[in-house]
């Protein structure tokens, strides 16, 4: 899955955790985070911390992979919302 922003990341971890069918007290509790934290991380990713998206992401059984953008990506317009 190609996330380049975090409005993007914040729908792929709800949609993950709903198709796990599981809710966010759950899967926080999993790895200590508060309900209000996994929301947090949903809606608004960008101002969530590292910590919390890492053990979020744990929790969910996913894991953070980084590459460098592809040369296509790279000569294309950037969207304001991509980092």
């Amino acid at each position: 899955m190609l996330i380049t922003s975090p409005r993007q990341l914040g729908i792929y971890l709800r949609d993950v955790r709903r198709t796990q069918k599981r809710n966010q007290t759950l899967v926080g509790d999993i790895v200590g985070l508060k309900q209000t934290t996994v929301s947090k991380l949903e809606r608004d990713p960008a101002s969530s911390s590292i910590e919390s998206l890492m053990r979020l992401l744990s929790s969910l059984n996913l894991e953070l992979h980084i590459e460098e953008k592809s040369i296509s990506r790279e000569q294309g317009k950037v969207d304001p919302d991509d980092w």
